[in-house]
């Protein structure tokens, strides 16, 4: 890989472990956060490719308060939305190909089994209404693409539902989390792991281009992911606050979310040779880490 990764969102949860991790695998990677590229800003991000050639360009920025964009759609949108399509036609034109992170709230949750990439999309709120209207900018724009969606990322980076857990089982004696629900908690490592999968593809031109999905392996609840991140946390803290099973109905929220995010990673196995390690052993790697001391922010 001669040119390098550059990765856009860059002080997000996911860019920062694409970063990590392009580090210990001595690849040349460059991140660049909000403060350093408005990615809806079509001047600023033709100036950043033309002085930053590169093997791939990671759209890892996004609006991700899922409830505040259905009261703030405008600003969903410009980040969702308008930051993709500047990002893909600004890459078309360098010759960049792009890989775009999305989500599984493109879809309506009301499939039995996992999502596969051909299945009807309807997304339920603002979010995913916009993610799902970036990746059509996306595809629009650049015919040298990979679009990843993913679902329910944590990590130690940022702020994410594992950390928001670990603080409310130092803080409680009782947790009540929502059990109708049902998703793939994906593991920022695995993610950052699919991602460098791609650009050593992309890097020699031999990337299949398209829509793929990744996400960590096995399903559960949030009340199953919860219950076990507090089980992994217990044996550090001494502390195991009870975690009590509740309907969606008992925890409203401005934003509806799908029953079913279970997304079928088979494709992306198949034609990446990366498939996500089992989500509970990602969460006992993590949470002790987490909860030792070496917690990030």
């Amino acid at each position: 890989m001669t040119d390098p990764i550059l990765v856009v969102g860059a002080g997000g949860q996911v860019g920062r472990e694409v970063l990590a991790l392009a580090a210990t695998r001595g690849l040349a990677a460059r991140g660049f956060d909000r403060s350093a590229v408005d990615i809806a800003d079509a001047v600023a991000v033709r100036h950043l490719l033309a002085e930053n050639p590169a093997s791939l360009l990671v759209n890892a920025a996004a609006y991700t308060k899922v409830d505040k964009a259905e009261s703030e759609p405008e600003a969903a949108r410009r980040d969702n939305v308008e930051g993709p399509a500047v990002l893909a036609a600004a890459a078309a034109q360098a010759g960049i190909p792009l890989l775009h992170l999305s989500t599984d709230y493109v879809f309506d949750g009301a499939k039995a089994g996992p999502y596969r990439e051909s299945d009807p999309v309807a997304p339920l709120g603002v979010y995913g209404r916009t993610k799902l209207d970036g990746e059509d900018a996306v595809r629009r724009a650049t015919d040298r693409h990979i679009i990843l969606r993913t679902a329910w990322v944590y990590g130690r980076y940022g702020n994410n539902f594992l950390k928001t857990m670990l603080r409310l089982a130092a803080e409680r004696d009782e947790l009540r989390v929502v059990a109708d629900q049902i998703g793939n908690p994906t593991a920022t490592p695995d993610l950052a792991e699919a991602i460098l999968a791609v650009a050593l593809r992309a890097a020699t031109n031999t990337a299949p281009w398209g829509t793929y999905h990744f996400a960590g392996s096995g399903a559960t609840s949030w009340h199953g992911f919860a219950d076990a991140i507090v089980a992994a946390a217990a044996p550090v803290t001494g502390r195991r606050p009870r975690v009590v099973a509740i309907g969606t109905a008992d925890y409203p929220t401005p934003a509806r979310r799908p029953a079913n995010s279970q997304l079928d990673s088979g494709a992306f196995a198949h034609d990446f040779g990366y498939h996500a390690q089992d989500w509970q052993a990602r969460v006992a790697e993590i949470v002790p880490a987490l909860v030792g001391g070496t917690a990030t922010g």
